[in-house]
């Protein structure tokens, strides 16, 4: 039975997905794996080439290592069991594993809000402040500055689980959408849910405006400065690192605003899949190319990498 009429306890969902179509769900499949390979492969392979090539042990490398780590982590916390339910038809994803779900999709995804704020902050110490810039990233700083996104995003993903499975699901076990979200999980419970409302919209709220406030801070010194360079080329090369980064916080906090900062009953829930597919699928996967492989440094060291292969499969042959 799907509709649970005066039943509490919930033990499986069904995810509705994102079409019942039945010509869709091959193209969609091949669509959906290869974007997640691309995710994996780009985000794995930047952790990769940061770690091996010493040139790029820099602050700025650093947070780029562990954005990637995040984007791993948050994709594969949806991707694979929507590339499943393609396959197999199989939409049934139990409460536990429904909950996990929303735990580390809630976590890595407000760690990446905070992160983009720490990264604004570190290139706005590396534009505005370059002769102080290895005193003021020391290594301590760097470490905090990636450890409070963690610690912000592990905190604020067990505030939503636990006020979510707190709740009594009893109108019916449908999700509608692709994955566990908080949402559309709301809209399933018989309980009162005011106060799930006011802790979303308060947490979602208080990230997006702090984090962007940190971004556009430092961007605004950051265009200052740049419009203070008398040199052309620096001009040119702080400004295209601002517009990957720009690019990439429209694309992130746009859609965490539409989907989260609006009241439950403007909520279609086939608009929100749609939005969700460019924070949970798209960014994961844009973003090694937008922030590493257009830069200098990532371009040499991946040459490096692949001549030492080279030249590795010479000696072994």
């Amino acid at each position: 039975m799907t509709l649970m009429e005066n039943i509490s306890e919930v033990t499986e969902f069904i995810l509705v997905g994102l079409t019942d179509t039945l010509e869709m769900q091959i193209p969609l499949f091949i669509i959906f794996s290869l974007i997640y390979l691309i995710t994996l492969v780009g985000n794995l392979g930047m952790i990769m080439l940061i770690m091996l090539d010493s040139q790029l042990h820099t602050p700025m490398y650093f947070f780029l290592s562990n954005l990637s780590l995040v984007d791993c982590v948050y994709a594969s916390a949806v991707t694979p069991k929507v590339i499943m339910g393609f396959l197999t038809g199989d939409k049934i994803i139990s409460y536990n594993a429904c909950a996990s779900q929303m735990f580390f999709f809630a976590a890595f995804a407000t760690t990446e809000s905070f992160l983009l704020a720490s990264m604004a902050f570190d290139r706005h110490v590396a534009v505005c402040k370059p002769l102080h810039y290895t005193t003021t990233m020391t290594n301590t700083v760097c470490v905090l500055l990636v450890t409070g996104p963690y610690i912000c995003g592990l905190l604020e993903s067990c505030i939503h689980v636990v006020f979510t499975f707190h709740l009594s699901f009893c109108h019916s076990n449908i999700v509608n959408h692709f994955f566990c979200d908080i949402p559309p999980l709301l809209a399933l419970s018989c309980s009162d849910i005011n106060t799930n409302e006011t802790v979303l919209f308060t947490l979602a709220a208080f990230n997006v405006f702090f984090t962007l406030l940190v971004i556009l801070n430092s961007y605004l010194f950051i265009f200052i400065a740049i419009l203070r360079m008398h040199s052309t080329e620096g001009q040119k090369k702080a400004f295209s690192t601002c517009v990957s980064h720009l690019t990439t916080v429209s694309i992130f906090y746009g859609t965490i605003m539409f989907m989260y900062l609006q009241p439950n009953s403007s909520h279609s829930m086939d608009t929100d899949k749609m939005a969700s597919i460019f924070y949970t699928m798209i960014i994961p996967m844009l973003n090694p190319l937008v922030y590493s492989l257009r830069n200098k440094e990532v371009k040499s060291a991946f040459k490096k990498v692949i001549g030492k292969a080279k030249s590795a499969l010479g000696l072994a042959y």
